[in-house]
C-alpha cells in the first residue's frame, strides 16, 4: 500500500533524513522506532504533504504522491494524528471530531456512521461529546485525536506517539485501540518509542537512528535482536 524509496529531507544544510526506504503492505500494522529527534515525525509528516521531500518517491497505491499538498494526501486515502494531539482545546469533542471528516462534510449521513463507528471505539468521547476538548485528561484527548484521523475514512492511518505522556494502563487502553482500528481493515503505520507495548500489537518494524534506517524486520526478530533491546527495552 505504502512504499517510501530513497527519500530524502533537508532543512538547510542539515539532512533529516537520508535514503529512506519502508513499506507497508495492506492490512499490516507497522511500527516504527526511535529516540526523540530521529527522524520519526520528519517522516510522518512528508508522508502527510505538510514537508517536501529533497529527493526519493512515496508511493501510495501505486501512485507518487511525494509533493502532494496535505488535503490531496488525505483525500487518497491517507490521515494522521500528530504527536501532541494538535486538538482545538476550546470547541467541544464532537466539533474536534468533525473536522477530521471536513473533505467529506458533504456526505452527511457517511460522517454521522464514521462518527458512531468512533465512539463506539472509545465509548467516553460519546459521553463527553459536548464538553470542550481542553477539558479532558491526557488520555481521552488522545483519544479524540486518533478518532479525528478515523473520520477522514483513510485506508492508511498514521500515528506519531500515541503514548507520549499517558499512564501505563492508559497507554495500554490506547494501544488496544490501534489493534481494533487494524482488525477492522485500516493499515497502521504507528511511531512509538514505548517499543515493548508497540511490538506487542505490530506485525513488522523498523528501527529509525539519525534520519537512517538501521534495524527492519518482523516483531519476533525486532523483539530478539540486542541492540533493539538494548536501546529501547532497558534489556
Amino acid at each position: 500500500m505504502l512504499e517510501v524509496s530513497n527519500l530524502s529531507v533537508r532543512f538547510g544544510e542539515f539532512e533529516a533524513l537520508r535514503a529512506v526506504d519502508l513499506a507497508v503492505r495492506e492490512g499490516e500494522l507497522v511500527v516504527l522506532l526511535g529516540a526523540n529527534g530521529s527522524g520519526k515525525s520528519t517522516l510522518f509528516r512528508t508522508i502527510s504533504g505538510l514537508i517536501e521531500p529533497a529527493a526519493g518517491e512515496i508511493r501510495f497505491k501505486g501512485r507518487n504522491i511525494a509533493g502532494w499538498p496535505a488535503n490531496a494526501v488525505v483525500k487518497a486515502g491517507i490521515a494522521q494524528s500528530p504527536e501532541g494531539r494538535h486538538l482545538f482545546p476550546e470547541l467541544s469533542v464532537l466539533k474536534n471530531l468533525k473536522l477530521g471528516a471536513y473533505l467529506r462534510r458533504r456526505d452527511r449521513a457517511g460522517v454521522q456512521r464514521t462518527l458512531e463507528e468512533v465512539y463506539e471505539l472509545f465509548p467516553v468521547l460519546r459521553e463527553k461529546r459536548h464538553d470542550p476538548a481542553g477539558s479532558l485528561s491526557g488520555g481521552q484527548q488522545q483519544m479524540v485525536a486518533v478518532g479525528r484521523a478515523l473520520m477522514a475514512r483513510p485506508e492508511l492511518l498514521i500515528l506519531d506517539e500515541p503514548s507520549l505522556g499517558l499512564a501505563p494502563m492508559v497507554v495500554r487502553q490506547v494501544l488496544d485501540a490501534i489493534s481494533r482500528i487494524n482488525e477492522a481493515g485500516v493499515t497502521v503505520l504507528l511511531a512509538e518509542q514505548n517499543a515493548r507495548a508497540a511490538l506487542s500489537i505490530a506485525h513488522r518494524g523498523y528501527v529509525i537512528e539519525g534520519g537512517v534506517i538501521t534495524v527492519w524486520g518482523s516483531k519476533e526478530e525486532l523483539l530478539n535482536n540486542d541492540e533493539v533491546r538494548r536501546a529501547y527495552m532497558g534489556a
